[in-house]
C-alpha cells in the first residue's frame, strides 16, 4: 500500500507525535514523497517540534499542513481536543509551493512563489492557506487563467482566532502567512469530490434581471416570489420551517452546456439579504444575467445524502479530507460523520486532513472557495 495515516489523541505533543510517526513509519517506511500533517489548537504551540520530529524520522520529500480547530483520520474526526493527524503517500513526481499575496495600489492582488518552470505535468494542487493574509478565491481566479482545468483541493487553516495566529507547515519549517501547496504529477490518479451539503428543490430557472450579486427577477418574476413558489413545489412544511435555522441558498449552474445538470453541477451560495419591497435577493457571489439557478436546501439530511451520493461507486487507495468547521457535530447529530461516510463508501483507506475555515474544490471544471462543504482528494495508485 503506497499510503499510510495515523491519528493520536494523546495530550502530550511529543508522545502523540511518536505514536503517529511510528505507525506511519511501520506502514510505509522512510522517505515518502508527500506528507500531510495537521494538529489541533492544544498542540499548535509545539508544532515546530512536531515538524522537526516528523522530518528527522520520516525524511519526507515534501511536507505541508497546518494547525486547525479539528483534524481528520481514517473514520474519525477529532474536534477541538488534543490530536495529531499524519498522512503519507508515495505519489511520484511533485513540486512544493510556498505562496505570498500582496495587493497593489490599484487594488489588484498579486501572487509570488508560483514556480516559473514546472517540470512535471500537474494533475492537482493540494493547497492550505492562512485566511487572514491569502485570498484563496482571487488566487483560484489567477491560477485558472494560467492552468485552466487544474483541480485545487484544500482549505483555510482554522486554528487562528485573528491575524498572525495561523501556523502553516512548509517542509521542515512553519510559517504564519500566505499559503503552502503541493503540485502532484502523474504518478498517481487524483479525483476531486466536492460535497456542498445541499440538495436542489424546484426546477432550474433563468435569472432575467440582475446586477452583480443582486437577483431582481428569476424567470420573469421577482426573485422572492420565485423562491416561494419553488418552496411550495419542492419542500415539505417541515423543511420550509427549517430554513429559518439553515438559511436560504441558491445554486448557480457553472456549465451552461449541460443538458441534464445534477446536484454536483451547481455552485451553492448563500442568500445574504432580501428586499421585500422589490422582491430582490442579494447573494454572496455574482449572479450574471442569463444564469441558470436552482434554489437549494442545506441541512444535515441533505448533507449526508449528498456526500454519500457523490462517493458512491468511487474507489481510492488514500484520501485527504477538508471539511468545513461548520460541519462535524455542529451539523450532524453523531460525531465523525464525514470521515465515517468516506470510510463506509470507499473503504478504510488511509485518510488525513482537517476542519477548514473555507474549503477549495472544483465545481463544473472550475475551482471555487466553499462553505459548509466537504472537499476531498481521492488518490489511486497507478
Amino acid at each position: 500500500m503506497p499510503f499510510a495515516s495515523a491519528l493520536s489523541e494523546h495530550p502530550v505533543p511529543s508522545l502523540a507525535t511518536g505514536e503517529v510517526v511510528g505507525a506511519v513509519l511501520e506502514a510505509i517506511g522512510e522517505r515518502p514523497d508527500f506528507v500531510f500533517l495537521s494538529v489541533t489548537r492544544p498542540h499548535a504551540g509545539a508544532l515546530d517540534d512536531i515538524v522537526t520530529t516528523v522530518t528527522s524520522v520520516l525524511h519526507p520529500m515534501v511536507m505541508i499542513g497546518c494547525a486547525a480547530e479539528s483534524v481528520v483520520g481514517t473514520g474519525h474526526e477529532i474536534e477541538e481536543t488534543p490530536a495529531v493527524s499524519l498522512w503519507a503517500g508515495r505519489v511520484g513526481p511533485l513540486i512544493p509551493v510556498t505562496l505570498k499575496a500582496s495587493r497593489s495600489a490599484d487594488d489588484i492582488w498579486q501572487f509570488s512563489g508560483w514556480p516559473d518552470n514546472i517540470t512535471i505535468e500537474p494533475t492537482a494542487l493540494i493547497l492550505v492557506a492562512d485566511p487572514f493574509t491569502f485570498p484563496v478565491d482571487q488566487f483560484l481566479s489567477w491560477l485558472g487563467d494560467r492552468h485552466p482545468g487544474l483541480p485545487v483541493v484544500g482549505g483555510n487553516a482554522s486554528a487562528a482566532l485573528g491575524p498572525g495566529g495561523s501556523r502553516l507547515i512548509a517542509g521542515a519549517r512553519t510559517i504564519k502567512e500566505g499559503a503552502v501547496g503541493v503540485l502532484i504529477g502523474s504518478g498517481v490518479e487524483i479525483e476531486a469530490v466536492v460535497s456542498q451539503g445541499c440538495r436542489p428543490y424546484g426546477q432550474p430557472l433563468t435569472v432575467t434581471k440582475s446586477d452583480r450579486n443582486i437577483m431582481y427577477e428569476v424567470a420573469g418574476t421577482p426573485a422572492i416570489e420565485s423562491m416561494v413558489d419553488q418552496m411550495k413545489r419542492g419542500l415539505s412544511a417541515a423543511e420550509i420551517a427549517g430554513l429559518e435555522n439553515n438559511g436560504l441558498h441558491i445554486g448557480r449552474l457553472i456549465d451552461e452546456h449541460l443538458d441534464q445538470p445534477g446536484p454536483g453541477d451547481y455552485l451553492v451560495r448563500t442568500v445574504i439579504g432580501v428586499d421585500r419591497s422589490t422582491g430582490a435577493m442579494a447573494v454572496d457571489d455574482r449572479v450574471p444575467l442569463g444564469s441558470t439557478i436552482c434554489f437549494h436546501l442545506r441541512d444535515a439530511e441533505s448533507a449526508d445524502r449528498d456526500l454519500r451520493s457523490l462517493l458512491e461507486g468511487r474507489r481510492a487507495d488514500g484520501a485527504l479530507l477538508f471539511t468545513c468547521n461548520g460541519r462535524g457535530t455542529r451539523l450532524f447529530d453523531e460525531p465523525h460523520h464525514d470521515a465515517a461516510v468516506l470510510a463506509g463508501q470507499i473503504g478504510a483507506v488511509p485518510v488525513g486532513g482537517f476542519f477548514a475555515a473555507g474549503e477549495a474544490g472544483p465545481v463544473g471544471g472550475r475551482n471555487f472557495v466553499h462553505s459548509f462543504t466537504a472537499s476531498i482528494a481521492l488518490f489511486r495508485d497507478r
